[in-house]
């Protein structure tokens, strides 16, 4: 199971920095860079509340569910073959 967040896309669809987002929402800037790099390990309520209402989306345009069968596909997709000719 995978739970990927669009924040990135939806900062990039408003033209909006980490920075404007934190200073409108009131949501630590180091919290949305999580986000933004989907490194995080979670998200408060309050957090997703605050984003969509910033965003005037839905849950669902934010974070989107990826069952594992998808999400194992994606990470099982071949890798482009980079060597390096001595």
């Amino acid at each position: 199971m995978m739970i990927k967040c669009h924040f990135s896309r939806l900062a990039g669809e408003k033209k909006a920095k980490v920075q404007d987002v934190a200073n409108a929402t009131g949501i630590h800037r180091n919290t949305l860079t999580k986000l933004y790099r989907e490194t995080t390990g979670g998200i408060d309520f309050e957090t997703i509340e605050k984003l969509c209402n910033f965003f005037n989306c839905r849950v669902g345009d934010l974070l989107e569910y990826i069952p594992e069968d998808e999400a194992g596909k994606a990470q099982e997709a071949p890798q482009p073959n980079h060597r390096v000719k001595a």
